[in-house]
């Protein structure tokens, strides 16, 4: 009796994401070609044209993915759903960071990667997006609930300055020895009640309380 083929698995976009992961770990550099690399892994070239125009387009997507993993999660807890906007935002980060931990090897090699951080930096550019959006759809769904204009936020203010909190904490989480990264999560949550205060025109005693905890950490 004939038996029925197998049946190959189809290759997905997660698939070729862990692929490239693996391989940057392993060998130390990035992949010589598209070509050679689809071959190291069994599949057709053409199959990663499916998802990613280059291994550039790919560095940036692992980015977006690790953001889309957090606000997958955040969303899918009831919980979280019904939270305000500054709870949102601690989730989210802290959120976001456990992933990042999850593949720290990784993180750490392509931050690293070049003398030149521009060049290390360019990978964030969808990453940079996302975070922005998300920022200003939590300031829009709090301007809605202001009775006064003169009391909402600038959302496009608040948004770049969202970005540049994360550019903050992922060079503390890169630096960060402490165990269980604990420390990383202290700065995400005085970072965050620290924005969400200034913009809430409330007493800066948190601001205060933020900056000496940053010279502290910067002087040890």
């Amino acid at each position: 009796m004939a038996t029925k083929p197998k049946t190959q698995k189809k290759l997905s976009k997660i698939d070729i994401i862990t692929f490239y992961m693996d391989d940057v770990l392993l060998h130390e550099h990035v992949p010589k070609s598209v070509y050679k690399f689809a071959k190291d892994h069994k599949f057709e070239e053409k199959d990663f044209y499916k998802y990613f125009g280059n291994f550039d387009a790919l560095r940036e997507g692992i980015w977006e993915t690790f953001f889309q993993n957090a606000h997958s999660l955040m969303s899918n807890n009831e919980e979280v759903v019904n939270y305000g906007s500054r709870e949102k935002m601690l989730t989210f980060f802290y959120t976001f960071f456990e992933i990042l931990t999850a593949n720290r090897s990784y993180v750490l090699y392509v931050l690293n990667e070049h003398d030149d951080q521009m060049k290390n930096m360019k990978q964030l550019k969808g990453l940079r997006k996302h975070i922005k959006s998300f920022a200003k759809e939590l300031i829009e769904d709090d301007n809605d609930e202001k009775a006064y204009s003169f009391l909402k936020r600038n959302e496009n203010i608040y948004s770049e300055g969202a970005w540049i909190q994360f550019l903050f904490l992922l060079k503390f989480w890169k630096d960060d020895s402490s165990p269980d990264f604990e420390k990383t999560d202290i700065a995400i949550e005085k970072s965050v009640n620290t924005i969400f205060d200034v913009f809430d025109n409330t007493p800066l005693e948190k601001v205060f309380d933020f900056g000496k905890f940053l010279y502290k950490e910067t002087m040890k």
